[in-house]
Order: structure tokens, then C-alpha cells, then sequence
């Protein structure tokens, strides 16, 4: 599988409206790699109060669709199918940098890769861009737990 729809990505994913982030995966390359992709339109509510004047997309969520991102990458390189009892956990943030605003019209690149998967513990290095700007930067952490 080299590209996602929005339909194999809610396979994938738990998340669902209006927490699912990310549209649309461009690239992915098993154990290695992902870039997916994030429209940001105007209708997201947390534009309403962030901020009424000049509408900026939350750190924590452009964060968030990074670490997405990473578990879709985590969970089809680990072939794991999560269910009822299975879960991917944000388990860390190291060194998260935002060098541009990202604001509605734009369209959020996330490239992100796998430095290390052991046991259940992944490690990824987390880029977003709009355009050919930088717009955070961050090392990721997410563990896949059982639950009872």
C-alpha cells in the first residue's frame, strides 16, 4: 500500500470527526516512511475561538496530526489492526518547533519517519510543511497498548 484514501485511513484509525486529522496519506513506504496530508478549512471549530480575528491552527493540534500521521505509519508497518482492545497512545514529544502559523486555506504536509520500532514502542522523526515552508518539527513517541 503506497497511498491512502480517506476511507482506508478510518480503517486505520480510531479517530473520527472532528478529531480525525489527517485526509489523505501521499506516500508511505512500510518500516520507513510517510507523508500524509491535512486540508485546513475554515470550518474547523477550533477556529472559532483560536482566534476570531485572525484564525490560527492550534501547536497541539498540528502536533496531533503529526502523531496521526505516525501511527498510521506505525500500525500498517507493525501489521497491526487495532480493535476493541488495542489502542496507539501519544507517548512523547521531544523538541517540537513551530516556525510558521498554519492557517485556513493552507494545506499541511506531514513527513514523518520510523527511526525505531522495539517491542511496542515507536520513535519517529515528525515534519510539517505547507508548501516548501517548515512549519513544526518534532521527535514522536506512541506505544500500541492492550486494554482490558
Amino acid at each position: 500500500m503506497n497511498t491512502m484514501d480517506i476511507h482506508q485511513i478510518l480503517k486505520t484509525l480510531p479517530h473520527r470527526y472532528p478529531f480525525l486529522l489527517v485526509d489523505r496519506v501521499l506516500e508511505l513506504e512500510k518500516g520507513k516512511r510517510i507523508r500524509a496530508l491535512k486540508n485546513v478549512a475554515i470550518n474547523e471549530p477550533h477556529f472559532t475561538g483560536h482566534f476570531p480575528h485572525r484564525p490560527v491552527m492550534p501547536g497541539v493540534l498540528i502536533l496531533e496530526t503529526m502523531a496521526q500521521a505516525a501511527s498510521i505509519l506505525a500500525l500498517i508497518s507493525g501489521d497491526t489492526q487495532l480493535d476493541d482492545q488495542t489502542i496507539c497512545y501519544f507517548a512523547g514529544i521531544d523538541g517540537a518547533r513551530f516556525k510558521r502559523p498554519v492557517e485556513p486555506g493552507d494545506q499541511l504536509v506531514m513527513e514523518i519517519t520510523l527511526d525505531r520500532a522495539k517491542a511496542s514502542i515507536y520513535k519517529f522523526t515528525a515534519k510539517a510543511y505547507v508548501g516548501e515552508e517548515l512549519a513544526c518539527e518534532a521527535e514522536l513517541m506512541c506505544t500500541m497498548r492492550r486494554i482490558e
